[in-house]
């Protein structure tokens, strides 16, 4: 059974003024993702894959084009309406896991259903059941700067799925950890997947980008590849 589109980018385009000058991050970028999708964003520095994240997560607005995202126009929507899609419907997880360093585990992935207005009983118990998830079941009351990069980076996966979001978007998430434990990241969100979710991952690195299950290449602002199971899609 076909999934229903849950990300449509139509004719995207970014450009950035300064002065008199002119820098076109996206041009005309034009995709669709279906729910369940394992989607890897590659590109090298400056290939606008960065601006297309912060576009994709509700964190700025294209100059020009259309960004849909589960239903709704992203372009159109107030600063307040763009704070209220972040929270509910994407989960945000960095490459420098963003967490607060001297707060527990459980007190972290707790923190955006806090912002969310979820009563405190419920909290504990889903921030729970999402560290035990990513195997952290016995790190719950160390505080982020007791952790392994590894380690911090599970917490900041348990927290992005803290309020149930529609997507899951990973910057660079195996970045600042050893190659071992990145393994082990990708897993979890292969598994994660496979349980259903939406995943945007975005990443320069090829041996990451293969955790997916389609590939989108941009360069230079424009999409140049979108593969899917190794075959070109474009």
């Amino acid at each position: 059974m076909n999934q229903p589109t849950i990300i449509k980018v139509s004719g995207l385009s970014k450009i950035y003024k300064n002065d008199s000058v002119e820098t076109v991050a996206l041009r005309n970028i034009t995709f669709e993702v279906k729910k369940g999708e394992f989607v890897a964003i590659m590109g090298p520095s400056g290939s606008g894959k960065s601006t297309l994240m912060h576009i994709l997560g509700a964190l700025d607005v294209p100059t020009s084009g259309e960004y849909i995202l589960d239903g709704e126009n992203v372009g159109v929507l107030s600063e307040d309406d763009l704070a209220t899609i972040r929270n509910k419907k994407i989960g945000f997880i960095f490459q420098s896991f963003n967490l607060l360093p001297r707060t527990t585990a459980l007190k972290n992935v707790m923190l955006p259903m806090a912002y969310a207005g979820v009563d405190k009983n419920v909290r504990e118990i889903k921030a729970k059941k999402y560290l035990i998830m990513v195997g952290l079941e016995d790190r719950m009351e160390h505080t982020s700067n007791q952790l392994s990069g590894g380690q911090q980076q599970r917490v900041a996966i348990a927290r992005a799925l803290a309020n149930d979001p529609a997507i899951i978007l990973a910057d660079e998430p195996t970045g600042n950890i050893a190659s071992d434990q990145a393994e082990e990241i990708m897993k979890i969100f292969q598994k994660l997947n496979a349980e259903g979710r939406t995943i945007i991952l975005i990443t320069h690195e090829p041996d990451i980008a293969h955790f997916a299950k389609r590939v989108i290449i941009i360069k230079d602002g424009n999409i140049v590849e979108d593969r899917l199971n190794g075959k070109k899609k474009i």
